[in-house]
């Protein structure tokens, strides 16, 4: 079985963030990179099932920067057995349609039976890449599964939903996205990190995709405008003097939260 796990460099969540404001894009030299915490809990749930079964090929790829090499390769030093990095200029803001199209190339190329990717990446948010690349590809999407079991030519999982729970399933070949309820990420250990640097690491460009430079430069959506967050506002205090009660009342009616 070969697992495709996505995973992607975003900025340290516990850093600042902000957003250029000439290109919309996020400012990514205003904190750390790392590997989404995400990314990391949908490759535990790749590794935990290849540790417990035999012939199980875990791949890593991702869509970033020549920089965010190092990155990547702490995929590697967890434990995937290779790693696929496209990266070319033309990607740089690629939108989220774009970014599932381009995906959906590699993963043609390199051949699949199941796509794992975390739900919504911490920078983006979007949580569309996954649906995307799933209707790229022709097949069924598992999403926002809670817990996952694997099995030789099935997945299935249980998803969250308002008043209950889900149980879904489906045939291979599929593509789930997994939430943070999921396991943490394993903590790649110093014999992984040595052996890292001797699996296979290998870099794709649009070319090597199939994929014409000039039809990459068609933006898929249009950034309208942006505008930096407004600072936050001091709340109101109130101050009991015998009428805090009525005074609470009409800040709630006034603010329609009652």
């Amino acid at each position: 079985m070969k697992i495709i796990v996505l995973v992607k460099e975003v900025p340290d969540t516990y850093g600042d963030r902000k957003l250029d404001l000439e290109t919309g894009l996020a400012d990514r030299g205003a904190s750390d990179p790392v590997l989404d915490e995400i990314s990391e809990r949908s490759l535990e749930v790749a590794l935990s099932y290849a540790d417990a079964h035999g012939d199980v090929e875990v791949v890593a790829l991702s869509i970033a920067p020549e920089s965010a090499s190092t990155t990547v390769r702490k995929a590697l030093a967890m434990g995937a057995d290779r790693a696929v990095q496209i990266v070319d200029e033309e990607l740089r803001g690629a939108d989220i349609m774009l970014t599932a199209e381009v995906l959906a190339a590699a993963v043609r190329k390199e051949g699949f039976d199941m796509i794992i990717a975390g739900n919504a990446a911490t920078d983006g948010m979007s949580g569309m890449v996954p649906p995307a690349l799933a209707e790229h590809l022709g097949v069924v999407l598992l999403s926002g599964l809670s817990a996952v079991e694997i099995s030789e030519a099935s997945v299935s999982g249980r998803r969250p939903v308002d008043g209950g729970v889900q149980q879904v399933s489906a045939s291979l070949p599929a593509v789930i996205s997994i939430t943070e309820a999921l396991p943490d990420g394993r903590f790649p250990s110093f014999k992984g990190i040595m052996a890292a640097k001797k699996k296979p690491f290998e870099t794709l460009s649009l070319p090597d995709l199939g994929i014409a430079v000039d039809n990459a430069a068609v933006p898929r959506s249009i950034m309208l405008k942006i505008s930096e967050k407004p600072p936050r506002q001091a709340g109101v205090k109130i101050v009991d003097e015998g009428d805090a009660a009525e005074r609470l009342a009409d800040f709630l009616i006034e603010n329609r939260l009652a």
